[in-house]
Order: C-alpha cells, then sequence, then structure tokens
C-alpha cells in the first residue's frame, strides 16, 4: 500500500499525469457520451433541476464554492511550505531532521498533501463530471500512498519523538483542541508563497476567470501558473535544512 521511491521521486509527474486524464476522458467519445461539459456546469444544472436554485443562481454559487476549496488549498500549502522549507516540500527524496510540530503541522500531520488534494479538487470543476470523480479517487489512493510510505520512512529515521507526534496529531482531519505547543520555527513566507504559485495560480482562475465560462481559458492560466511555478521553485535556493515531516 505505501508508494515505492520512484512513485516519490516522480510524484508531479503522476499527479500531472492523473489531472490529464480526468480532462482527456478518452471513455466518453468511446461511450458516445454526447457534448463534453464541465462538472461546474454539471453540478450547477443538478442544483436547478433539484429546485435548490435556479440556473442563474446554481451557477455563481458552484463557482464560489470552487474558489473557496481553493483558497483552503492555497492556505494549507503556503503555510506547509512556509514552516518545512520549500527545498523539503520539492526535494526528489524524503528526508528526516526532527520532528516538525509548528504551523499547520500543530493540527495535522499532512498539510501538503491535504493542500494538493483540494487543488486538484478545485480544478475538477473544469472537468467532465465523470473524470473529475475519477481523477479524485485516483488521487486519494495515491495520495495515501505517498502518505504511508512517508510516515514509515519517518518513523523509522525519527524514532519515539515521532511516534509521540503520531499519537498527538491527526493524519487528514485537522484538530484544533489539543494541538501540541509551538516548537517557536520561525516561517519563510515569501519564499512559500513563490514556492506555491501553482495553488495560488488556480485560486484565481476560478475567484476571476470563472465568470468568464470559457474553460479553455481557464485551462489555459492553470497550465501557465504550473509552468511559472516549475520556473520558479527551479530558482529558489535549495535549502534542506528545515525540520522534517511528512507533508
Amino acid at each position: 500500500m505505501r508508494a515505492t521511491k520512484l512513485e516519490f521521486r516522480l510524484r508531479l509527474v503522476f499527479i500531472v499525469l492523473i489531472v490529464s486524464l480526468g480532462f482527456w476522458a478518452p471513455w466518453m467519445q468511446a461511450l458516445g457520451t454526447g457534448r463534453r461539459i464541465a462538472f461546474l456546469e454539471w453540478l450547477a444544472l443538478q442544483i436547478s433541476r433539484a429546485g435548490l436554485l435556479r440556473f442563474t443562481a446554481a451557477t455563481p454559487a458552484v463557482i464560489l464554492i470552487a474558489a473557496l476549496i481553493a483558497a483552503l488549498a492555497v492556505i494549507l500549502r503556503v503555510w506547509g511550505t512556509a514552516y518545512l522549507g520549500h527545498g523539503i516540500v520539492a526535494h526528489a527524496q524524503m528526508q528526516a531532521g526532527r520532528v516538525m510540530a509548528d504551523g499547520p503541522y500543530r493540527f495535522v500531520r499532512n498539510p501538503l498533501y491535504l493542500g494538493t488534494w483540494l487543488t486538484v479538487a478545485a480544478i475538477a470543476f473544469l472537468m467532465p463530471p465523470s473524470g473529475a470523480l475519477l481523477v479524485m479517487a485516483l488521487l486519494t489512493i495515491f495520495l495515501l500512498r505517498l502518505i504511508l510510505g512517508e510516515e514509515a520512512f519517518l518513523a523509522a529515521q525519527l524514532g519515539e519523538p515521532y511516534q509521540a507526534y503520531l499519537r498527538a496529531v491527526p493524519r487528514l482531519v485537522p484538530r484544533l483542541r489539543g494541538a501540541p505547543p509551538s516548537a517557536g520555527h520561525k516561517p519563510r513566507w515569501l519564499h512559500a508563497i513563490l514556492a506555491e504559485l501553482f495553488p495560488i495560480g488556480v485560486f484565481v482562475t476560478l475567484a476571476a476567470l470563472s465568470w468568464s465560462y470559457d474553460n479553455m481559458l481557464m485551462l489555459k492560466a492553470i497550465l501557465i501558473s504550473l509552468g511559472a511555478s516549475l520556473v520558479v521553485r527551479a530558482l529558489l535556493p535549495q535549502t534542506t535544512t528545515a525540520p522534517a515531516s511528512a507533508e
């Protein structure tokens, strides 16, 4: 069930392939399911058909939901990267320094993986409904494999301090009460913002461009955000001196 070292090293490639499959959705043409509509439009139609809202109100409501999901993803990704360090976040190998129990890591063990899941969930609003469903299922399985592999690695490397951390902090569902006290690490906000341009770009795309109802324009904006993020990450100093934890 745990991810292999190859899967961890190529995790971004696997995620991109999963997301691409959702947009491509080749089975739709094979099954002759008709016009391809985005999950955003499909969900608005279902809400209006159920009589919950008129379509003219349902569409903005769905856009708002997608934007809020993307905003939460940005918060988790930037906050987590600010404390863990972008060098560790983007590193091809698992890293183990000392237990990170600061920032979002006081409340949930894997804020970055959770942020990744939410980022893709926001992007899935632009996919065909069946593609969105498949992508979220495959992504959930893949991220869980990464989490289990990384937690096993850290438990072996860090021993009892990390075991105590596992007992104190939940894996994926944040818990606000009973969080460990802050360890006093200093976040690097500017580096984190620059390193997380992709989820920021996804949020801006959904919040600003969804109102154009131009899915191709939004997809282009997301691809530009991904490219810009990869370039900026390559230019940032790749330090790995920050404490390590599961993403």
